[in-house]
């Protein structure tokens, strides 16, 4: 147990305490804001829960802190199996929450899980692990095949089971910018995007549900549900309340809206415009700028490290972080479609914060180990060696 204790304890020495800092003041924030937002209905309950899943989130931070990432990435197929049982876990135990079956919910746990919350931190490790392998042929077809049924795998599993869109389309962005921060060349790209294009018409003839449809209709066509009572109902609404509060806000917990309770999951989607209505445009704009910093601190560590492995992980880490924060802010700007993704540290939810902090611990841990140091796994300690003389 002395032992255990250490590790965490050099675990907080040797990883980036300015990247926990980051967390822990933005987390300090959104737990803030979801109190406010939550005024109308009792926020005790509401911050119990983030405030505990922060404490857990800590705790995950340092123990993944002071594991040497290659211990993950050297178990790429158990990841792959843990992510397919734990998406299969929802065909018995899920549970439909907004219209996607996304979450896990156990008679003897007193709240749900959210498992591609966790996928979604094991995904960034499969993709390191892959592309690592296959680093000096990285654009060969092997290699990208390789990569995409990884991909594939994930997604359609998470989409047959869930219908969850929104966190689906992470994994590909997760893909996409590690891809790309890996080196793989153009070329694919134009080819995916082309065939993205091709396939679009079939998508959207016959995958797409007729409110998801809508939902991007209604982004570039202002005669659908012009008087906001339909599909663009809470587009409008939320851009009453982002707008509402000017350049300075109208003050914590006097918000009009906000404290009314005007706007459907203002503590969780969007709660982005919660800020607008409360803080202004002043706090929306420090709050992305803060956000921001966590992202550049991961890229940071990422090109600090020389080994292939663990910049592909800070990468990938930063890349899943500016996804859902442009389509939480674009959403609530009306600018991007409503695909229920929170604001990173700032929303409700405890799953999705857990996994944060669990992520940015896998970030820690390369700043800690910027370079292999799997050898010392193999090399026999001096006091073992003296017991066999």
């Amino acid at each position: 147990m002395r032992r255990y204790l250490q590790q965490l304890r050099d675990a907080f020495r040797k990883g980036d305490r300015l990247l926990l800092l980051l967390c822990l003041i933005a987390t300090a924030f959104g737990c803030l804001m979801i109190a406010s937002a939550t005024n109308h209905a009792g926020a005790e309950r509401y911050l119990v829960i983030q405030i505990g899943a922060a404490v857990l989130g800590v705790f995950l931070y340092a123990i993944i802190s002071s594991i040497d990432a290659e211990f993950f990435t050297e178990h790429r197929t158990a990841l792959v199996i843990f992510n397919s049982l734990l998406l299969l876990m929802l065909i018995p135990f899920g549970e439909t929450i907004s219209g996607n079956r996304s979450w896990l919910n156990f008679p003897f746990l007193p709240f749900n899980i959210q498992p591609a919350e966790i996928c979604k931190i094991t995904y960034i490790l499969i993709m390191a692990s892959v592309m690592s392998a296959h680093q000096n042929r990285l654009s060969s077809v092997s290699s990208v095949v390789h990569m995409v049924l990884h991909l594939i795998l994930l997604v359609g599993l998470n989409m047959v089971l869930s219908r969850d869109a929104g966190v689906s389309l992470i994994f590909v962005f997760i893909f996409v910018g590690m891809a790309f921060a890996g080196g793989v060349n153009l070329i694919w790209f134009l080819l995916a995007g082309g065939g993205i294009a091709l396939a679009f018409p079939l998508l959207w003839n016959y995958v797409m549900d007729d409110y998801q449809k809508l939902r991007i209709e209604a982004l570039f066509n202002p005669e659908i549900d012009p008087y906001g009572t339909g599909v663009r109902y809470d587009i409008v609404r939320i851009l009453r309340s982002l707008t509402g509060g000017g350049m300075t806000g109208q003050g914590l917990f006097e918000g009009n809206r906000t404290q009314q309770g005007a706007l459907h999951s203002q503590h969780t989607d969007y709660i982005f415009s919660a800020i607008g209505e409360e803080l202004g445009y002043l706090g929306c704009i420090l709050t992305v700028v803060f956000l921001g910093l966590i992202v550049a601190r991961c890229i940071w560590v990422g090109t600090r490290s020389q080994d292939n492995m663990r910049r592909l992980i800070c990468f990938g880490a930063a890349a899943a972080l500016i996804f859902q924060i442009v389509s939480n802010v674009g959403m609530c700007i009306g600018v991007t479609p409503v695909i229920g993704l929170t604001l990173p540290f700032i929303s409700y939810g405890g799953s999705s914060l857990v996994s944060l902090y669990a992520m940015m611990g896998l970030v820690s841990g390369v700043y800690a180990r910027p370079a292999s140091v799997s050898h010392e796994r193999y090399i026999r300690a001096p006091y073992m060696l003296k017991q066999y003389r």
